[in-house]
């Protein structure tokens, strides 16, 4: 799914647009047990209790993508015959009303999840989406329409136990203790099925949906999906500064490692500017073109591209976002650490001065300590050494 594509099915979770009929799912405790189960008309909730579910829901599809949002791909063998694709067809077919496939989705979730000492709500609801025909310029005309979407939800809450707060009183004027009772948190966790690419479903992916990028619950997407876990967005700058490192050696010097940055980050910038929906990717062999405009010598390039391909794999694309940091550039020793602004690193200068190694900001004017503005005097005769770059 390309970020338009995503934005379209976001705007189906609003009470003018969806055709959202029923909220199922579970909750559970810490000890897995199901407290009860859900089963409760869309239609008859308070709006704004139909609100506070649809935008649970709707977070699932939230974040961005190739980070917190992740495509999960079945093999062609799993499509045709596969336990765990069958009950996902199934669920959608159903509109998630087939009982056995949704307890059967929720145990799955249940006995796999790793969510420590926290309750948590599991929820599913199934959307039909009858898209309109995308003229040629672009534009959606919403009494033409080209195919039927159906598609389902799931998401993952955990619940926050309920705390003595003291709360206002109107009847006595006053503060009382009163529990919070237990609150449904924005979802850890959750996932769409079918994907919805090139507008139209499709069933040989699913998009996986992790709050925290750290940490993409790899127990669930094995049990539920049975795939091979993507690897999450911060392994794959692991893996990227461990390549970049081992392979260049002497040569991953600061001004490589600075033009590496200010590479990427102009081509995230860039892709950012052309409005392209369809996700950022630069192949190992353009991440090898980065090196070499960075002056790094061939053999290296070429150790640096075939560790890329052993760890990616061989016809992996790599998004920049999930490589750097686009939006910091900071620099750490033991003792300090220093962060620039990206668009201002080229400022900053490493350099051998009289037999030992600094690095170099330029402080002509604007420094502060602390809040405190400070004078630094100019260097006399005396100060000046040898310098070396």
């Amino acid at each position: 799914m390309n970020q338009k594509e995503l934005n379209e099915i976001r705007r189906r979770f609003r009470l003018d647009k969806n055709n959202f009929s029923r909220i199922f799912g579970c909750y559970v405790n810490s000890n897995r047990e199901v407290i009860s189960w859900i089963d409760a008309s869309l239609g008859l909730m308070r709006q704004e209790e139909q609100e506070m579910y649809l935008g649970l829901l709707k977070k699932t599809l939230s974040g961005t993508l190739g980070r917190n949002l992740i495509d999960i791909e079945f093999s062609t063998a799993q499509v045709a015959d596969s336990d765990e694709h069958r009950l996902l067809q199934t669920l959608r077919q159903t509109e998630c009303k087939d009982a056995n496939a949704r307890e059967t989705l929720c145990r799955k979730i249940i006995e796999s999840l790793n969510m420590g000492e926290t309750n948590c709500l599991i929820l599913l609801a199934a959307d039909a989406y009858d898209v309109p025909y995308r003229g040629k310029d672009d534009e959606l005309q919403a009494d033409a329409s080209g195919d039927v979407y159906k598609y389902f939800v799931c998401a993952i809450c955990p619940v926050k136990a309920p705390t003595l707060e003291l709360r206002y009183d109107t009847d006595e004027n006053f503060f009382h203790p009163s529990s919070t009772g237990h609150i449904a948190l924005a979802p850890e966790l959750g996932f769409l099925f079918p994907a919805f690419d090139d507008r139209a479903a499709n069933i040989y992916n699913a998009l996986f949906y992790s709050k925290n990028v750290e940490l993409i619950h790899e127990e669930v997407i094995d049990a539920v999906f049975r795939v091979e876990p993507p690897m999450s967005a911060v392994e794959q700058k692991n893996v990227f500064d461990t390549a970049l490192a081992d392979t260049l050696e002497k040569d991953c010097s600061y001004d490589v490692v600075q033009s590496v940055h200010e590479q990427l980050r102009q081509r995230i910038a860039e892709h950012k500017e052309s409005k392209d929906p369809e996700l950022l990717a630069l192949t190992v062999r353009e991440m090898g073109d980065v090196l070499t405009n960075s002056g790094v010598p061939a053999e290296k390039v070429e150790a640096f591209q075939q560790e890329c391909r052993r760890q990616y794999g061989e016809d992996a694309a790599l998004n920049p976002k999930n490589i750097i940091e686009s939006g910091k550039f900071q620099i750490t020793t033991p003792e300090v650490k220093i962060a620039v602004a990206p668009e201002y690193s080229h400022m900053i200068e490493a350099r051998v001065i009289d037999g030992r190694r600094y690095i170099l900001i330029p402080a002509d004017e604007g420094v502060e300590i602390n809040g405190i503005g400070v004078n630094i005097p100019n260097p006399t005769k005396t100060d000046c050494g040898g310098a070396q770059s």
